[in-house]
C-alpha cells in the first residue's frame, strides 16, 4: 500500500530552527525553559495542526512528495514502514524502552555484530540525532549503503534505515529528515517488554477498504497509490 502527496510548496525548516531551542521569561529573566521544536516527539508534545497518517504508534506527517509504503498481514497489522523520496528511502521502527534509559546505545552494537557475524564492518558516525551506524550490504541487487539512526524518547526508540544517496550524504535527506523530524510515538500505558516492536495498522478507513475489498474477491483500493 503506498501513500503519497504532491508537493505542495517547501515548508522545510533550516537545521539551526529544527533544533530544540530554548525560550527566556522575558519578564523574569529567570531559568531558561527548554522547548523541543524538532521530533520525533512522544505524542504528549506532539504540535498541534499538522496534517499526519495515523498508524497506531506512529504518526506520520504528511510531506509533499513522500510516498509511505506500507506491508500490512490480512488482519490490518503493519508490519513494515517505509518512506520513499526519489531515490532515496527511510524504514521506521519504533520499540518500548524502559522509563529510566535509553536503549539505542545497546541497540546499535547489536545491530553492528549482527552485521559483522554477516562479514559487514560498520562504521560509527556522529550524526545530527547522536551516534549512527553506516555499512555497505550486499544484496540481490549489488552493494547497498544503509545508514542506521536511532532516536531515544519517553519510554520508546524509533529506529531509522536510510538506504540510498542519503545513506552517505545526510544532507541529501530533505524531505525524508522532514518526516522524522515531524515523526510522533503513541507509546500508550500498556506495559510492554523492552525492545518489543509497538503496534502498527492501517488508518481505519484503509482497513475497511481492504477488508471489503477481501469480501468481494477484488483489489483493494490501498493497494494502489492513495493522496493524504
Amino acid at each position: 500500500m503506498i501513500f503519497s502527496r504532491k508537493r505542495a510548496g517547501d515548508g522545510r525548516q533550516s537545521r539551526d530552527e529544527r533544533a530544540a531551542e530554548v525560550v527566556l521569561d522575558l519578564e523574569s529573566e529567570e531559568a531558561a525553559v527548554p522547548v523541543l521544536i524538532r521530533g520525533p516527539y512522544d505524542i504528549s508534545e506532539a504540535p498541534a495542526g499538522v496534517d499526519r497518517l495515523d498508524l497506531g504508534s506512529l504518526h506520520i506527517p504528511a510531506v509533499p512528495e513522500v510516498e509511505v509504503r506500507v506491508q500490512a498481514d490480512q488482519q490490518g497489522v503493519v508490519q513494515q514502514v517505509v518512506l520513499v523520496h526519489g531515490q532515496n528511502a527511510l524504514q521506521l521502527g519504533v520499540f518500548a524502552a524502559p522509563r529510566s534509559e535509553g536503549i539505542w546505545d545497546e541497540v546499535r552494537e547489536e545491530i553492528r555484530q549482527s552485521l559483522l557475524s554477516d562479514g559487514t564492518a560498520a562504521q560509527e558516525v556522529e550524526g545530527e540525532y547522536g551516534t549512527e551506524l553506516r555499512a555497505q550490504v550486499r544484496t540481490e541487487d549489488g552493494v547497498t549503503d544503509l545508514r542506521f539512526v536511532g532516536i531515544d524518547g519517553p519510554r520508546w526508540m524509533v529506529r531509522g534505515v536510510y538506504q540510498g544517496t542519503v545513506a552517505t550524504d545526510p544532507a541529501a535527506a530533505g524531505p525524508l529528515a522532514e518526516c522524522l523530524d515531524g515523526l510522533v510515538v503513541d507509546r500508550g500505558n500498556e506495559a510492554k517488554p523492552v525492545r518489543e516492536p509497538l503496534p502498527l495498522r492501517l488508518p481505519r478507513d484503509v482497513a475497511e477498504q481492504a477488508e471489503q475489498a477481501e469480501q468481494a474477491g477484488a483489489t483493494p483500493d490501498g493497494a494502489r497509490p492513495r493522496q493524504v
